[in-house]
């Protein structure tokens, strides 16, 4: 019974210290589960054969894009050449990786995750700086663009129209902007002079009871889930005035181009006028020549003595 309540401590007491010993020499606590991208895959595929080719890519929705590119080589086919990826024209870090010839050709392959518009862009493979393939990754772009601007009248009310292409995708919905100098602000129809009506391609802004601040950049945007390409408007504001101006400077030019033709009229009449009054060097001559010689007014005569 003693020995029993003496070793009954010692025994805890070993049952304790292995827990913590077991505790401690445990492996090390695995990392956590990376979560897997819910992405869509896509994989694009080009066979070059010359130096240079430009691929076009639509997305309309985010995706892990695989880009694969296979080059048939020059004439050297030297056995391993250099590969890397450029982004936009810059290095894609750590991209550069040795490329062997196989199969008489050089394939590289590059993974990436295409979900917005900074990610959006040109992806170009190249080889050895001797062969390049381009991607050109964009959202559908608005085929409508006005080159010339909008003129309306101050008062008066105006309708902008953007237009995506009957061969494009149909956006979500759409979305205006206006510049206001610094960014583009977005125009929320909630006040009476802004309507906005979306038409599945189509899209118009209503502007009511203009003013002169009004004059400006409107951008309509398409939006897709992986982008919102932009076209744009430009909006003139004018005064009832305007459109006259230039006749009205063509009048005063006439009107001062026939007052200094009657001026100089005038003038000229003035100096005709004056040179009809003086009489002339021959006609003082000719009254000279008539005056009489004698105090009588008769010519004097000689009688010659017989």
């Amino acid at each position: 019974m003693a020995l029993s309540m003496i070793y009954s401590p010692l025994l805890l007491l070993l049952v304790s210290c292995s827990r913590r010993v077991v505790s401690k020499t445990t492996g090390p606590t695995p990392a956590p589960l990376v979560p897997t991208s819910t992405l869509p895959t896509y994989v694009k595929s080009v066979v070059l054969k010359g130096e240079s080719h430009t691929e076009r890519l639509e997305l309309l929705n985010p995706v892990n894009l695989t880009l694969e590119c296979t080059w048939a080589g020059n004439q050297n086919k030297e056995p391993n050449i250099t590969g890397w990826w450029l982004k936009d024209g810059n290095d894609v870090p750590n991209s550069r990786v040795p490329v062997e010839l196989q199969n008489e050709q050089y394939n590289l392959r590059g993974v990436f995750s295409v979900n917005n518009d900074t990610t959006l862009g040109n992806y170009s493979c190249v080889f050895a700086n001797e062969a390049r393939i381009d991607f050109l990754l964009e959202a559908p772009q608005i085929g409508d663009v006005r080159e010339k601007p909008i003129v309306s009248y101050i008062g008066d009310s105006t309708v902008i129209t953007c237009k995506m292409d009957d061969t494009k995708p149909m956006p979500i919905t759409w979305n205006w902007f206006r510049d206001n100098g610094t960014e583009k602000e977005q125009i929320i129809a909630e006040s009476s002079r802004f309507e906005i009506k979306n038409d599945e391609r189509k899209t118009r802004l209503v502007v009511h009871d203009l003013t002169e601040e009004d004059s400006g950049l409107y951008y309509c945007g398409a939006v897709f889930a992986i982008s919102t390409p932009m076209s744009h408007v430009k909006l003139k504001v004018i005064t009832i005035m305007e459109p006259l101006k230039p006749f009205l400077a063509i009048l005063v030019e006439v009107v001062v181009l026939v007052a200094a033709i009657l001026l100089y009229e005038k003038t000229q009449s003035k100096k005709k006028a004056t040179a009809e009054n003086v009489p002339s060097a021959d006609q003082n001559n000719t009254v000279t020549q008539e005056e009489p010689n004698g105090p009588e007014g008769s010519p004097s005569t000689r009688q010659r003595k017989v």
